[in-house]
């Protein structure tokens, strides 16, 4: 088993296929940064489906089991579907299939549920932020109505995507308002929702720490209407707490990696859209895959330097945050590497 300095063994794929977004969210893609004049990656720097197959399938030789397609928003790379039919076919170190999954936006799911099924996908994350139209218009930047997104959601239940989660990325002052709402909405669903703090990725959606709502005070509302009973982890390196309503109508979860730390258990690596391959979420610079499965390199040394990479990794930045988050350190943008 490939283990990293921290023992941690490296289970869970991210691959970013695009970093084009329709939505402009405040905490990952503002608007004053990713405008007009914002200059994306050219058809030429992103990695073709061929080579994400490939690299996915290296992976599994070092242990992967899972894989997570992301963005920007991973349903406006055309022909989403063929790379989800190529990934299906892969197998883990022990023969078993890959669990495929994907994170969305939902805007464009209602029309995409039924393909994404058929391909293969077996799991799906869609994130909302709001019930409230106007508060999701401004959380998003977007001129989407919720309901577009509730249907692409209710598209992804009807064709089997279960269980979908939803997450909500909760800031102080924007949302927080939304929380029982959405509570109220999901519950009796089937649908599992997912409360986040609100997290510094990157540098450019001004995060503070007073902007942040800990996970103990979204539980504490959620647990004084609707009483909650914690659940244990469904697997090694989960990130979210669990919390299963007391009367059977269903779960929740908080991703607390603000006021609660899990980096001793993080068996992520994320692939971004351009192959740059990076060993944290908060990481500011990565290694350069594309320039490998470009020239020529066999998939012995790809799976070498993938071990190397993995073996040396002692990524532990939410443990580190106080120090970590001054001004002089530079750290990836999400849109860039997926969430």
């Amino acid at each position: 088993m490939l283990v990293d300095q921290l023992s941690r063994p490296l289970r869970d794929l991210r691959i970013s296929v695009t970093d084009r977004c329709n939505f402009r969210c405040g905490y990952c893609m503002p608007r004053e940064v990713f405008g007009k004049g914002f200059i994306f990656l050219q058809r030429a720097d992103l990695l073709s489906f061929e080579e994400i197959l490939r690299f996915a399938r290296v992976a599994t030789q070092a242990g992967v089991r899972k894989i997570r397609l992301t963005g920007g928003e991973p349903l406006l790379r055309h022909g989403i579907e063929r790379l989800i039919e190529k990934l299906a076919t892969l197998q883990d170190c022990d023969g078993k299939p890959l669990e495929i999954a994907m994170t969305t936006n939902g805007s464009l799911l209602l029309a995409k549920a039924r393909g994404l099924k058929d391909a293969g996908l077996t799991r799906l994350t869609v994130s909302l932020d709001a019930l409230d139209d106007a508060v999701f218009r401004r959380m998003s930047d977007s001129d989407l109505s919720v309901s577009r997104v509730l249907a692409g959601i209710e598209a992804a239940k009807t064709v089997g995507l279960m269980p979908v989660k939803v997450n909500t990325v909760v800031k102080r002052g924007a949302n927080e308002d939304q929380i029982l709402p959405l509570v109220r909405h999901f519950r009796h669903s089937g649908i599992i929702l997912r409360f986040i703090e609100f997290m510094d990725v990157g540098t450019t959606n001004g995060w503070r720490l007073d902007d942040v709502v800990p996970a103990g005070e979204i539980v504490a509302r959620i647990n004084a209407e609707f009483p909650l009973q914690t659940i244990d982890p469904a697997y090694r390196g989960e990130v979210a707490e669990r919390w299963a309503f007391a009367d059977g109508a269903g779960e929740i979860g908080v991703v607390a990696s603000v006021t609660q730390a899990f980096c001793g258990d993080c068996n992520r690596l994320r692939l971004s859209t351009d192959g740059k391959l990076y060993t944290c979420l908060f990481a500011g610079a990565g290694t350069d895959f594309c320039e490998m499965l470009r020239s020529g390199e066999s998939d012995e040394r790809l799976l070498q330097r993938l071990g190397d990479l993995w073996q040396k990794r002692a990524d532990r930045y939410s443990q580190d945050r106080q120090e970590a988050t001054t001004p002089s350190i530079r750290k990836i943008e999400m849109s860039y590497i997926g969430g």
